[in-house]
C-alpha cells in the first residue's frame, strides 16, 4: 500500500508532468474543486447566518417559547393576564433545557411629540427577563433596573423610532394608552435610558421596553398577575420537542407555542435556505466529480505505457486502479486545503468588517450575517472526498480494458 501511495504521487508530481497533457489538467483540477469548496463554505456560512441570526432576533423580543391564556395566543397584546403563581415560575424544574422563564405584558398605545406621533407597544417585562441577547442590539444608553417594586419610568426605544420623532437618549416623551372600557386615553410619561437597533423592521417600527408594573397599573391589575410567561431554551433545535413537553406540563387552561408557530411565515422562509444550500452543495460537488472523471480519464490515457508496463510486471487492475484514485485523492485534497483557507478567510473577513451589506426590509438584516461550525466543515471536506471518489470508480475501469501488448507494441 505504502508503495502504491508513493508512485501515485510521483505521478502527479508537476516536475514530472510539466510538459505533459495532464499538467494543466490537473492544475484545472485543483482549481475547480478549489472554488467549488469557497462557493459552498460561503453557501452555508451565509444560509446558516442568516438563520441563525433572525432567530436570535425573534428570540429576543419573543423567548422561544410563549405560556399564555388562549385569547392571547395570536395577538402581539394582552388580552387576558394570567396568574404568576404557577409551578414552573420562576423555575421550570420539571423540564430539562429550559434557561429561563421570564414573564411580560404588553399593551397598545401612541408615542406623541410636538411635531408627530407613532403607533406603538409597549412591553413591559418582568425581574427576571434575560437581556444577555438584547444587549446586542442596544446601541446607546443602557438597561434600566426592572428588578425594583417600585415604578420606573425608563423605556428602551428602537432607532427606527428614535428617528422618526426625533428622540435622544434620555429625553422625555408622553406616551396614551387605551384600556378596554376605558373612556378616555391615560397619559404616561417615560424617559428614553437607551436606544436598540436591531435591523429587523417589523420589531423596530413597533415596539418599545419596559416595565411590567407599568403595563400592570395601566391595566389596573394586582401585583399577582401578568400578561405571559416566555421560556428560553438552551438549545434552539429542541423547540418542537420542548414546546411539546412545557404544554404537557402546564395547565390546562394555558397555552404553549414555539416562536415558529407564532411567525409561521418567517421561519417557513427560513427553511427554504435549507434546501437552497442543499441544492448548491449537490450541484457543486457534481460539477467537481465530472470535472475529476475528466482529469482521470487524461490521466489513465497519458499514463497507458505506465498501466501497460506494471501489468507485465504482475500488477493486477484492483492495483492500478487504487493507483489512480489515491491520485485523484491527492488532487482533491488539494484543492479543498486551498478552498478551505480561502472560503473561511472570506467569511471571517465578512464577519469581522461586515463588507456585504443586505437590505433590512427584504432579508431582516442590514449586513450578511455568517456562521459556520468545524463540525460541518469537517463533514463537508469528508462528503467532498467520499462523493468524488466513488464517482471516480467509474471511469477507473477503463483500466482493465488496456491491453500490455497493444499499447506496447504501438509505443
Amino acid at each position: 500500500m505504502k508503495i502504491d501511495f508513493f508512485i501515485a504521487k510521483r505521478l502527479i508530481k508537476p516536475g514530472i508532468n510539466k510538459d505533459r497533457i495532464s499538467s494543466p489538467i490537473i492544475k484545472i483540477a485543483i482549481i475547480s474543486i478549489a472554488i467549488g469548496v469557497i462557493i459552498m463554505l460561503i453557501s452555508m456560512a451565509t444560509g446558516f447566518g442568516l438563520q441563525h441570526k433572525i432567530r436570535e432576533k425573534i428570540s429576543a423580543f419573543s423567548g422561544h417559547v410563549i405560556i399564555s391564556d388562549y385569547d392571547n395566543n395570536q395577538s402581539d397584546l394582552t388580552i387576558n393576564p394570567i396568574s404568576l403563581n404557577q409551578d414552573f415560575y420562576p423555575h421550570f424544574d420539571s423540564i430539562e433545557g429550559i434557561k429561563n422563564v421570564q414573564t411580560y405584558a404588553s399593551i397598545g398605545g401612541i408615542l406623541r411629540t410636538e411635531k408627530d406621533f407613532e403607533g406603538i407597544v409597549y412591553k413591559g417585562v418582568g425581574p427576571h427577563y434575560d437581556w444577555s441577547i438584547f444587549k446586542t442590539y442596544l446601541i446607546e444608553g443602557k438597561i434600566p433596573d426592572f428588578t425594583q417594586k417600585i415604578f420606573n419610568d425608563s423605556i428602551i426605544i428602537s432607532k427606527t423610532l428614535a428617528d422618526r420623532l426625533q428622540l435622544k437618549r434620555n429625553d422625555k416623551v408622553p406616551a396614551y394608552f387605551m384600556r378596554e372600557g376605558s373612556q378616555k386615553p391615560q397619559l404616561r410619561v417615560f424617559k428614553i435610558a437607551g436606544i436598540y437597533d436591531t435591523g429587523f423592521a417589523d420589531f423596530d417600527q413597533t415596539y418599545l421596553l419596559g416595565q411590567l408594573k407599568m403595563v400592570q397599573a395601566l391595566y389596573k391589575w394586582p401585583d399577582s398577575l401578568t400578561g405571559a410567561f416566555e421560556v428560553i431554551l438552551d438549545d434552539f433545535n429542541e423547540i418542537d420537542e420542548k414546546t411539546n413537553e412545557i404544554y404537557q406540563a402546564i395547565p390546562a387552561d394555558l397555552n404553549a407555542q414555539s416562536i415558529k408557530d407564532k411567525y409561521p411565515l418567517i421561519f417557513n422562509w427560513l427553511q427554504m435556505f435549507d434546501f437552497n444550500i442543499l441544492m448548491i452543495l449537490v450541484i457543486i460537488i457534481f460539477i467537481a466529480g465530472l470535472n475529476m472523471i475528466t482529469t482521470i480519464l487524461v490521466l489513465i490515457m497519458e499514463k497507458r505505457q505506465f498501466i501497460a508496463m506494471m501489468k507485465v510486471m504482475g500488477s493486477d487492475n484492483r492495483r492500478l486502479r487504487r493507483i489512480f484514485l489515491i491520485q485523484a485523492a491527492y488532487i482533491i485534497v488539494f484543492g479543498l486545503l486551498i478552498g478551505n483557507i480561502i472560503g473561511l478567510g472570506l467569511i471571517y473577513l465578512q464577519k469581522y468588517l461586515g463588507f456585504i451589506k443586505l437590505d433590512p426590509h427584504t432579508y431582516y438584516v442590514k449586513t450578511a450575517p455568517v456562521y459556520i461550525d468545524f463540525k460541518d466543515v469537517l463533514f463537508l471536506n469528508i462528503g467532498v472526498v467520499l462523493i468524488i471518489l466513488l464517482m471516480l470508480l467509474i471511469p477507473v475501469l477503463i483500466i482493465g480494458r488496456i491491453s500490455p501488448t497493444k499499447v506496447l507494441k504501438f509505443d
